[in-house]
């Protein structure tokens, strides 16, 4: 069964957002590039996957080429922080063909013991550092391991920048009990994995030999060769339904589901796109491993170069939220809402803080050529 969904994403540390509002041998071709103002310029990029080397289970190779970064002209609902267009070289690279499962994830704890970043004790001197000088420390009652959980409001929300009010900090929240205490994941092997901060995303990548997708790799794999798209299936927003897990009604009070689920759904309910990739819109966000500053766009596109496999800015800057340094998250989730971010489109893009888990973010994984030749 098709199913639907779209999400709504924090963009600081959860708690303490809370606590201020209470107080290669493979083959490398030449792609030509016109570029304004001068003749045509030729950049090697690895396109082909190496014969000698085979698909790792469970991921799809993703063709390298170029490609122009950014909204598309056409789309009405683009944020600034999704413009200007700049133009991108990626080389290919191996993708996970969906979001890693509880079930993968599980494996990795089972291993290796890992603890998550919600199920670790609260440190007080390294939370404060995020909030505003002369914070007060709350009480220790307060200061619990836990994650963010999504709640329904009763009644319509006039203002939906205050994302205080449908994001309720839970104790006890993690992966295992993602809705908090008394929950399970039992029965929900093949749905994404939730909770997850960019370390432990970073833990689970070093333990599979993997790696986090730079927001390049990322946004040129959900394309998937749709240059003038809005939506990695074309531009027909009514689709929507069909192909991706959203929020389908008035957020965040009443969701129709008319995409066929509630909150997260299986991986690979819904169809791939043209690089066989499952759930690059809605379901849950993934982590990318750039970190996330308003002016890197403006920057890469003022300095008049194509830029090959960009691993983003080189430090963070959010204007909005001067107290953290954020990573970029990609994808949307089963929150997002065409009255909000309507974050489902290929180009969105939305900054959380690192030790941010959520109910609606997850990851999934890449490698590289580098990483896999003998």
């Amino acid at each position: 069964m098709i199913q639907k969904k779209r999400s709504l994403v924090p963009s600081c540390t959860i708690l303490a957002t809370l606590l201020m509002a209470i107080g290669c041998n493979g083959k490398k071709e030449k792609d030509t590039v016109p570029k304004e103002g001068q003749s045509n310029i030729s950049i090697d990029i690895m396109m082909d996957q190496p014969k000698s080397l085979e698909t790792p289970d469970g991921m799809v190779w993703i063709p390298g080429g170029i490609f122009y970064q950014g909204a598309v002209a056409s789309d009405k609902m683009a944020m600034a922080h999704e413009k200007p267009v700049h133009q991108v070289a990626v080389d290919g690279f191996f993708m996970d063909i969906h979001e890693v499962t509880n079930a993968q994830f599980s494996r990795f704890v089972e291993e290796t013991g890992y603890v998550t970043v919600a199920e670790r004790e609260i440190d007080w001197e390294e939370l404060k550092q995020q909030l505003p000088e002369g914070t007060p420390k709350p009480h220790d009652s307060i200061l619990q391991p836990g994650s963010l959980v999504f709640k329904k409001t009763k009644s319509s929300v006039p203002n939906l920048y205050d994302y205080s009010q449908w994001w309720e900090w839970k104790m006890g929240a993690k992966w295992k009990e993602p809705n908090g205490p008394g929950s399970s994941i039992e029965g929900k092997e093949d749905h994404p994995v939730v909770h997850i901060a960019y370390e432990d995303a970073q833990a689970y990548c070093k333990w599979a030999g993997r790696r986090l997708p730079t927001e390049a790799e990322w946004e040129y794999a959900a394309r998937a060769g749709m240059e003038e798209s809005i939506f990695f299936w074309g531009n027909d927003h009514s689709q929507l339904s069909f192909f991706a897990n959203s929020w389908e009604g008035e957020f965040p009070v009443k969701n129709t589901m008319e995409d066929g689920f509630e909150n997260s759904a299986p991986v690979m309910s819904y169809p791939r796109n043209d690089f066989g990739l499952y759930d690059m819109a809605g379901n849950v966000w993934e982590w990318t491993s750039d970190w996330y500053n308003t002016n890197y766009y403006q920057t890469l596109a003022s300095n008049g170069e194509v830029d090959q496999n960009p691993k983003g800015a080189t430090n963070a800057f959010n204007p909005n939220n001067t107290y953290v340094k954020e990573r970029v998250i990609k994808g949307g989730s089963f929150l997002c809402s065409a009255s909000y971010c309507a974050s489902y489109r290929i180009s969105a893009r939305m900054a959380t803080s690192p030790d941010s888990g959520m109910e609606h973010l997850g990851f999934r994984t890449v490698k590289s050529i580098s990483k896999i030749k003998k």
